[in-house]
């Protein structure tokens, strides 16, 4: 699955936390930040009702997904004291350990980023269409319905 050009949803190895941090710390207002925050989502090893994983699908209905993260970022960037949101989200095929998204939030003080980057992170797992296929280590696979989704499943 080949992506067009993208802000916010990357191919697995096309995209990296240092990248995201670069973006940061590019913006104009970047003076005003006195803290960072990062979020990782990694793919789990182990799936406490199924088992071992081997591996992660994620598919995105790449536009849509587009547009809710930029206005996710974008309703939290009008929060007073946040300078920046980025939330980039990785799909592909995934082992054990990979990294899956990342959600950085620079702001004025450490409050006001902590309190951001979770709410970053609890919208984009309820509102943006990435779809999530995990194989076991049995051999079994199926898809992962945790939130609503936007413009049907996989």
């Amino acid at each position: 699955m080949s992506l067009p050009v993208s802000r916010w949803v990357h191919e697995k190895g096309t995209y990296s936390l240092e990248d995201a941090l670069r973006s940061v710390r590019s913006q104009r207002d970047f003076a005003k930040a006195g803290a960072i925050g990062v979020f990782i989502g990694v793919v789990r090893g182990f799936d406490e009702a199924q088992g071992e994983v081997k591996g992660l699908t994620l598919e995105a209905y790449a536009e849509k997904a587009e547009e809710v993260l930029g206005e996710i970022r974008r309703d939290l960037v009008a929060r007073k004291g946040i300078v920046d949101v980025q939330l980039h989200h990785l799909i592909g095929e995934f082992t054990p350990g990979e990294d899956l998204v990342y959600v950085v939030v620079a702001g004025s003080h450490r409050e006001e980023v902590f309190q951001t980057l979770r709410e970053a992170v609890e919208r984009y797992k309820r509102e943006v269409p990435i779809f999530k296929r995990e194989a076991l280590a049995s051999g079994e696979s199926y898809w992962v319905y945790e939130r609503p989704r936007h413009g049907g499943q996989p």
